[in-house]
């Protein structure tokens, strides 16, 4: 099953099954993967207290309940730093603000940016629209505010992992449509972007234990509820992908997203949407978080890191410490 593994990122997956048979797919009950998983994310966080300060603040949703955000900020700030709106991981039915400090902290420090991340509503308590409705609201929060903060509002990029990739381009998508906050990037690593989950890479690869069919199933079904899935839903199904800022995106070859990743990065080309692209041979789903260190990793941290600085125009960098993300 791991023969496709990367080398340098196959011991940590060992690892998983070795603590969790079967990894967390293998947990039928969501208020104990949710405990699980927020216990993974804690154990691979990094502190960057020593390089950034970090500050709790909620907001008002048009809808009038409380978003949660956590903003990061670097110490040695200069004024008007570009902004990058972060949007954890987690299938939308998991994740935590907690659980994206390790990613926002790197986004900052790489970037020299203030990091707005988002808390929005969970499925299946909050179905969809719940939580992209929480995403467009706090991104306008973000770029409406972001002088106050010491931030240029017209430098603003969207970056979500996994679920938080297809939040991100669904909130470009809703942005397009209702004239919204403009960004200059949308950074989507391994979206979930196909409630269908018929693609051949997610029939075909095996269960390695991080997200696979099964799990993507229930997660779409949760998340839908009993609406249907149009496209900012499931940004798969999109009709019309024309008019999006540029979109960066990358997959493994071991990632049930395989397919949906490039098939999508392939329509935004011909929409005539600024498209970047990279398959790694031997990455498996989120597995810069469980093998953080692995060359493979670095690798692909240093590609994001100079999209986004490109981007936001800004010189290059070196990266800082290890990062974490998730489904």
């Amino acid at each position: 099953m791991f023969d496709r593994v990367d080398a340098s990122s196959k011991q940590a997956l060992l690892a998983l099954h070795q603590e969790l048979p079967g990894g967390l797919n293998r947990i039928p009950d969501l208020a104990r993967r949710r405990e699980i998983a927020a216990c993974l994310d804690q154990r691979h966080r990094t502190a960057f207290s020593d390089r950034l300060s970090v500050e709790d603040v909620t907001i008002t949703a048009p809808a009038g309940h409380a978003i949660p955000l956590r903003l990061y900020r670097p110490r040695a700030r200069r004024p008007r730093m570009p902004v990058i709106f972060f949007i954890h991981g987690g299938g939308m039915i998991m994740g935590t603000l907690d659980g994206g400090d390790t990613v926002a902290g790197r986004l900052g420090l790489a970037c020299g940016a203030l990091v707005v991340s988002v808390g929005y509503r969970l499925a299946p308590e909050h179905p969809y629209p719940a939580g992209l409705d929480d995403c467009v609201a706090a991104l306008a929060w973000a770029t409406a505010n972001a002088e106050s903060l010491g931030a240029d509002p017209h430098r603003v990029v969207v970056f979500g992992g996994s679920a938080g990739g297809g939040l991100a381009l669904a909130t470009a998508l809703r942005c397009r449509d209702a004239a919204g906050p403009q960004v200059l990037l949308v950074m989507a690593p391994y979206p979930m972007i196909d409630h269908t989950s018929a693609s051949d890479s997610a029939r075909r690869l095996p269960d390695l234990g991080v997200w696979d069919r099964s799990n993507n199933i229930e997660a779409w079904r949760w998340y839908l509820g009993d609406r249907p899935a149009d496209g900012c839903a499931s940004p798969a199904h999109a009709q019309q992908l024309a008019g999006l800022p540029p979109v960066f995106i990358d997959v493994g070859s071991e990632d049930i997203f395989l397919d949906e990743s490039v098939t999508f990065s392939l329509r935004l080309a011909a929409a005539g949407v600024l498209t970047e692209l990279h398959v790694y041979p031997g990455a498996y789903h989120a597995s810069e978080e469980l093998a953080p260190d692995a060359p493979l990793s670095r690798t692909i941290w240093a590609a994001r890191v100079a999209a986004l600085r490109r981007a936001l125009g800004e010189g290059s960098a070196p990266l800082p410490g290890s990062c974490s993300s998730s489904p």
